[in-house]
């Protein structure tokens, strides 16, 4: 048993839709989060400014003696998973595999892909799905407008729906039998996604799959903290406010500590 905590990162809020499935399926794990809101958004960042800021979370979340770290974001994922593991003593994973991974589970024709600018630019879910399924066709579409909705607490509202509609518009023409949720902001808009896509579209949330992922390693390395009332620590770089009103709205049981953080430019 290690009653260590879970590190986790995003470049925002998005993160704590991996942190809610942790959560619910790890109940006894701590966890220690960072949303890099001041340096929101990494979409549109270059790969080595994303590298760079990932291995400054990474550096500050080794300071809270951490067991393991996930990358909650497919845009650091894809710029800086490998750097974070070649760099940090500790296992780090992201959730673009999962996500493909969780894609290919069943027996689709056609997937579709939406994140950010970067995500997409990258190919990065398109590379990985064509090793495990070269039949696969697989649909990409920049959704980056949808990321700020969340960011700014707007979803559930008209604007948020008629943004959603507007941004996947792409999937009028082209069907899909399943979206990938390439971006861990998009969860919160799982409601207006599906509204616009219909009943007939499954919608994967990598979440489920990176969490999984994370409880099999755990509990193979005999790393697992089954007792216990675990905490749950927020830090921000951005404004603290918008991290609370996000925990308060998508965290369920609260949190323990929520901070504002300025990180070292040291890393």
């Amino acid at each position: 048993m290690d009653k260590r905590p879970i590190g986790i990162m995003d470049s925002g809020l998005g993160g704590l839709s991996v942190a809610r499935v942790l959560r619910d399926q790890l109940p006894h794990e701590s966890i220690v989060f960072v949303g890099d809101q001041g340096h929101f958004p990494y979409g549109v960042k270059t790969r080595k400014e994303i590298q760079q800021l990932a291995l400054r979370i990474g550096t500050f979340l080794l300071t809270h003696d951490i067991k393991l770290m996930i990358i909650a974001c497919n845009t650091a994922t894809a710029a800086a998973l490998q750097l974070l593991q070649e760099k940090l003593p500790i296992p780090v994973i992201g959730v673009i595999e999962p996500g493909a991974i969780a894609a290919t589970r069943h027996n689709y024709q056609t997937i579709g892909v939406i994140g950010t600018e970067s995500t997409i630019k990258n190919n990065a879910y398109k590379k990985v799905l064509d090793q495990i399924d070269p039949t696969l066709k697989v649909i990409s579409h920049a959704t980056q407008p949808l990321v700020s909705i969340v960011e700014h607490g707007q979803t559930g509202t008209v604007l948020a729906q008629e943004t959603v509609n507007k941004e996947l518009h792409i999937f009028d023409s082209q069907s899909i039998q399943a979206l990938i949720l390439g971006c861990t902001h998009f969860p919160f808009l799982a409601k207006e996604i599906a509204n616009k896509l219909g009943e007939n579209v499954q919608l994967i949330d990598p979440a489920y799959e990176t969490v999984r992922q994370a409880k099999e390693f755990l509990t193979k390395q005999g790393l697992l903290s089954d007792v216990g009332t675990p905490t749950v620590e927020l830090y921000s770089t951005g404004k603290i406010a918008d991290l609370i009103v996000g925990a308060k709205k998508w965290l369920p049981n609260g949190y323990t500590k929520c901070e504002h953080i300025q990180l070292s430019e040291e890393a």
